[in-house]
């Protein structure tokens, strides 16, 4: 054990923790103290994989059926084990940060020196969390939008792929929207940078509200967004693009936002094939836009018609 990090980490517990040298049994039976959990669980940038290393580690010392944690702010939902009809809830933070709500289950009755127990235990898993939530905060922000929010290329490209290793699986079809908005030079050019951007803003929120949550929204460059689903069929995702379109050319925000314009898009729509690469299906879909706007703009074009 690293004992220069062991002591960092046993100097930052809480008061009252930090001295604790009470051993902690493990879940291989081995001893541990807080500084040497937390140690334990630096193994890992997954909060998922933190959470659920530290329910094993402390099974032997806290008998649980399983927990759940949720941190909203980062929409993050871990759930493992199962159910049970007695709990207990702590809401995690670290010098006033919040860490999520952490919530423990088992058929039995917490007892007071049960809980005590767990409470000695908690502080070595504050760290090693708030490293990973500060990781994934880091590669959220890498792969989101800073102007719209949404998600960007970068992201695009990872769950493209994942979406489409569980279509080859056997997983619902996937449909992909490419996106682009009419004439959007002439908004800028003549309303200004500021302008596009409210515009670019607004159809944002546009396109989220009009598909599902299921549903992913990306802006993948400029005036450009595109649209990830899963679909039950080609005709479902006809529908899909026809909604989004008519809600782009319907939506108040967005036609407010460039005063003397009125904002549409042209769609491309492509179905994902077995054996597809995301490039094939991100061109087939891009091809199929350009062929909208070659066909009067604000319509959708389906690869079949290019």
């Amino acid at each position: 054990m690293n004992q220069t990090f062991s002591e960092s980490i046993r100097r930052s517990l809480p008061a009252g923790l930090a001295g604790q040298d009470q051993p902690l049994p493990g879940a291989s039976g081995a001893s541990l103290t807080p500084a040497e959990l937390a140690w334990e669980l630096q193994t890992t940038l997954d909060p998922t994989a933190v959470l659920g290393r530290f329910s094993r580690v402390i099974q032997i010392a806290f008998p649980h059926d399983g927990f759940s944690y949720d941190l909203p702010g980062l929409r993050l939902h871990v759930s493992q084990g199962r159910v049970s009809r007695h709990s207990c809830t702590y809401n995690l933070s670290l010098k006033g940060e919040d860490l999520g709500e952490l919530r423990l289950m088992r058929g039995r009755k917490f007892r007071e020196q049960d809980l005590k127990q767990l409470e000695t235990m908690l502080p070595g898993l504050v760290y090693p969390l708030r490293n990973a939530l500060l990781y994934r905060q880091a590669v959220e922000a890498s792969r989101t939008d800073p102007l719209t929010g949404v998600q960007n290329r970068t992201a695009l490209e990872h769950l493209l792929t994942r979406e489409l290793a569980s279509f080859e699986r056997g997983g619902e079809p996937v449909a992909l929207l490419a996106l682009d908005l009419d004439h959007f030079k002439h908004v800028n050019d003549t309303l200004g940078h500021s302008v596009g951007d409210r515009v670019l803003k607004a159809v944002t929120g546009c396109l989220v509200e009009a598909t599902r949550a299921s549903d992913m929204v990306f802006r993948s460059g400029g005036e450009e967004f595109v649209v990830l689903m899963r679909v039950a069929s080609p005709a479902d995702a006809v529908r899909a693009a026809e909604r989004v379109r008519m809600a782009l050319e319907r939506c108040a925000a967005v036609q407010d936002a460039a005063p003397g314009h009125h904002v549409t898009a042209s769609i491309g729509l492509a179905m994902a094939r077995r054996r597809d690469s995301a490039v094939e299906l991100f061109d087939r879909a891009d091809k199929a836009m350009y062929a909208a706007k070659r066909s009067g703009r604000n319509r959708v074009e389906t690869e079949a018609s290019v």
